[in-house]
């Protein structure tokens, strides 16, 4: 059975009638990552999403998969080691998704900066040596202003004094998403988006036995019975894990913040690979500007929110700050909000307790050589487990000249994982780089539970090297890997920018893109690549809307602004046949999909 529309009502009904030996409620990267290491791991799974897969946090983030360079600043080895950890595995499991994009940072001569050259030296090299790239042609290095400024011409030269180039990777968050979900289905699990949990099931002793749901698209409710149910809802977190619950019983622990981001045509900013600066503004705050498909976007801020959760939305407020930020840096550019063709707004779920964000800086003190000596033998020691962490920590307090205070604000983004007194686990914060081991953890919190509580042994896979949907690729060879699958596109009839594209974007999966080749018939206004996209969406990537192919299969309301116009009326055309929808139905779609536009298009602030 494929993960399709036409499919959902036999998906729904697996829902209803069977019960589940865990059932995860949240769609995003947890709760995906979640659901293909449980079925993978012969676990009966389901999952449910209220909005579509990926909707929430995990489709709006910067679309990077960074080692966390920033953590270094404040000499945060452990979590750094364990990011560039992280990332790697992503690479192994999922090697057509994380790009390398090397990032350059600019430094200026600024009261509050977070890095002075030879601080960021310090930083790239434990950063190399971490991510296991020292010594190689990846390796950081720094540059003069002079060099800066011939690599990116309109960066403001006042102040500046050089330039530090170390290894980054761009992402695709919501193709992460889908292809663990795809996996876990592959795998066996029941995943069902526009599913809603409004409440929850309780046994005889008072610990929860499933939920209830709600079908979003039809307001039927029904039942789920799992023997463990999981929170990975993000955001929703508290609210999810209070729900049933009376205000004096609920419980809190999130602290989001929203973040930001702008895009506009690549003429209007141009930049040769990813930046990273501090605003300028003396905030602690770091910006990033990034080219992407023709298109430069920039962001983020970070701001506490406590708006809907839904749809939030970009204030002028945040704008302005944007604008003024980037337009300081690149004094000639003078972008306005009439450049702005999409932007997006997304919420962190940042812990109370640890509600650092990814963004904000610390400290500025310069330390000496004889400290940063002692710091990097003590970090190699570490790395080799011949030091301590207390060893590490009194190697940082000792560096001459570096502040002792650290800033809330900058402390890493932790997860947490607990079980309530109704059985229910949650797992909430972390970010996209620590889905995998966020997921690891509470996978074998539900095995201990279910071989405790239920004499059920199951043993969890090695999710190192399980690989993802369309990830089936030898990750030390993925250039090579691409360009097989592009040949085989030719063959079959693609340009070579279409194969290409449609390569990229599937991984492993882009053969069964191309063979639809063969069974579609050409739309008029559609291009080749779109329409084979589509419906290899309407088939195998549960799309119900124009919206969710747009936004969250691929990147064309983001990036490719202006292909959206062309495409939206072929793209009704196919999705009404496929899917049957009635007038109404459509006429619903479309007032989505303007809705969605107006506010990418940030019409309201115009």
């Amino acid at each position: 059975m494929s993960l399709s529309y036409t499919n959902r009502q036999e998906i729904l009904s697996h829902l209803k009638n069977n019960e589940f030996d865990i059932l995860i409620i949240g769609g995003g990267i947890t709760g995906a990552g979640l659901a293909l290491q449980s079925a993978a791991s012969g676990l009966e799974t389901g999952l449910i999403e209220m909005q579509d897969f990926s909707e929430g946090t995990s489709s709006r983030s910067t679309k990077l998969v960074h080692g966390g360079i920033r953590y270094l600043k404040q000499f945060d080895v452990e979590v750094v080691n364990d990011t560039v950890g992280e990332r790697a595995v992503v690479q192994q499991i999922a090697p057509h998704i994380p790009k390398p994009d090397p990032m350059l940072i600019p430094l200026y001569d600024e009261e509050g900066s977070t890095f002075d050259p030879f601080k960021l030296k310090v930083a790239m090299n434990l950063y190399d040596s971490l991510a296991g790239i020292d010594n190689t042609t990846l390796a950081n290095y720094s540059l003069s202003k002079e060099e800066t400024l011939k690599r990116v011409p309109g960066l403001m030269s006042d102040g500046l004094l050089g330039g530090g180039n170390y290894l980054d990777f761009n992402n695709s968050d919501v193709r992460l998403v889908i292809e663990n979900i795809k996996k876990a289905h592959e795998d066996g699990g029941t995943m069902a988006s526009r599913v809603k949990a409004v409440d929850y099931l309780y046994n005889e002793e008072g610990n929860i036995c499933g939920v209830r749901a709600e079908d979003v698209l039809t307001g039927e409710q029904f039942d789920i019975a799992a023997k463990v149910v999981v929170n990975a809802s993000g955001p929703w977190s508290d609210k999810v894990r209070n729900l049933g619950r009376e205000e004096e019983e609920s419980f809190y622990q999130l602290r989001p913040t929203k973040g930001v981001h702008l895009v506009v045509d690549k003429e209007r900013l141009t930049v040769p690979q990813p930046i990273y600066f501090d605003t300028g503004l003396g905030d602690g705050r770091m910006v990033f500007v990034i080219p992407r498909e023709d298109k430069t976007y920039f962001g983020t801020t970070d701001t506490d929110y406590t708006g809907d959760y839904t749809t939030p939305k970009i204030t002028q407020e945040d704008v302005d700050y944007l604008l003024d930020v980037v337009n300081r840096r690149f004094p000639d550019a003078h972008i306005t909000l009439d450049d702005v063709e999409s932007s997006w707004a997304g919420l962190r779920p940042l812990i109370s307790g640890n509600a650092g964000s990814d963004y904000n800086g610390g400290d500025s003190g310069k330390i000496s050589d004889e400290s940063f000596d002692n710091l990097v033998e003590t970090v190699k020691q570490f790395i080799n487990q011949d030091s301590s962490r207390d060893e590490v920590e009194e190697a940082v307090r000792s560096v001459e000249g570096q502040t002792s205070e650290r800033d809330p604000s900058a402390v890493s983004r932790g997860s947490k994982l607990d079980v309530g007194e109704n059985g229910l686990v949650t797992i909430a914060g972390g970010k996209i780089t620590d889905y995998r081991k966020m997921a690891e953890s509470t996978l074998e919190k539900t095995i201990e539970i279910l071989e405790r509580d239920y004499d059920k042994f199951f043993h969890k896979i090695n999710s190192k090297t399980y690989p993802v949907s369309g990830g089936q690729l030898d990750p030390e060879n993925v250039d090579r890997e691409i360009e097989r699958l592009i040949q085989r596109g030719i063959e079959k009839g693609l340009s070579p920018e279409d194969a290409a594209y449609l390569s990229n974007l599937y991984g492993s999966n882009a053969p069964q893109v191309f063979s639809l080749i063969d069974e579609v018939e050409p739309v008029e206004g559609l291009e080749t690549k779109y329409l084979l996209s589509l419906h290899y969406a309407l088939r195998n990537e549960m799309v119900i809307s124009p919206v969710d192919f747009l936004v969250r299969r691929t990147n064309l309301m983001l990036f490719m602004r202006d292909k959206v116009d062309e495409v939206k009326e072929p793209l009704f055309a196919v999705m009404k046949e496929a899917l049957g929808w009635s007038d109404e139905q459509e006429q619903a779609y479309r007032d989505e999909l303007q809705e969605t536009l107006d506010i990418n298009d940030l019409k309201y602030l115009r």
